[in-house]
């Protein structure tokens, strides 16, 4: 039995769904039956719940407190490769205020109230009692992990959890609409890019935002394909930026989406192209 196995199924005996991270500290990919929005409800993570795949599916959704299943076949080779464990913590009824700085911390302990804590590669996670929506960059440096999403686990950490305060749910209140698009990394070894060429460049946008307005009928899977197109032709070279990245997320929520489906379409796009 791996480490991560046998810590998955300690942590799920207490009563935190897990799920196993690949290297990169994100979800393994989802089945081909379940590609994004093929399978329904569950991808387009609108609504919380157990996945009912046989193997690590769906993000967040996938994680489960049943041993059973966490020590299946189905999930042996997820956890042979599992670069770490993740839990999520709105499941076990819990907030995570994640500080990935050291002036995100100091802004914690000089704003929230004592709670236990545990040392992460960059900052601190901050756990409260209680859940909330989750959201990420509510300030500088800070990410809130509750309902929806998934946080490493990186150890049971020191002080007493506290209840979650109302100067933590506020924090997601003030979050803008919109939030700042990753850049996509420049190609590695730097030198000019064709596709800086205005015109290319300008022309694939527009024709990427008409695509998904002119949508009529699967509007998950239209944004989310437009996304994978723009990002096959665009996302290894370094010339998209957040502008370009703003008007797809503008062109979709015009549609009827959310900024978390938005993003989620986003990474499972470069996902999918190893980006």
């Amino acid at each position: 039995m791996s480490e991560h196995l046998r810590t998955a199924l300690q942590l799920a005996a207490e009563g935190l769904p897990v799920l196993p991270l690949r290297k990169g500290k994100v979800p393994f990919a989802n089945c081909p039956a379940c590609l994004y929005t093929s399978c329904g409800g569950r991808p387009n993570m609108k609504t919380p719940g157990p996945c009912t795949c046989p193997a690590p599916c769906h993000g967040w959704a996938a994680a489960t407190t049943d041993t059973s299943v966490i020590a299946s076949p189905a999930w042996a080779s997820a956890w042979q490769s599992a670069a770490a464990v993740a839990y999520h913590p709105g499941g076990a009824g819990l907030t995570v205020v994640d500080c990935d700085n050291a002036d995100a911390i100091a802004w914690a302990r000089a704003t929230l109230p004592d709670t236990r804590t545990v040392p992460t590669t960059r900052g601190e996670h901050w756990l409260y009692v209680g859940t909330m929506p989750s959201a990420n960059g509510v300030r500088p440096g800070v990410d809130i992990k509750s309902t929806m999403a998934y946080a490493r686990w990186l150890g049971s950490g020191t002080g007493t959890i506290t209840a979650l305060p109302d100067v933590v749910r506020a924090l997601t209140e003030a979050k803008p609409a919109t939030p700042a698009p990753v850049r996509v990394p420049a190609p590695a070894g730097g030198g000019e890019c064709r596709h800086r060429t205005p015109a290319y460049l300008e022309r694939g946008i527009a024709m990427a935002e008409q695509s998904i307005t002119e949508a009529r009928s699967t509007i998950h899977h239209t944004v989310y394909r437009t996304f994978l197109a723009v990002l096959s032709t665009h996302g290894r070279c370094g010339c998209l930026t957040a502008d370009h990245i703003a008007r797809l997320f503008t062109a979709a929520q015009a549609k009827g989406e959310t900024v978390r489906h938005c993003t989620d379409a986003w990474t499972n796009a470069r996902t999918r192209l190893g980006l």
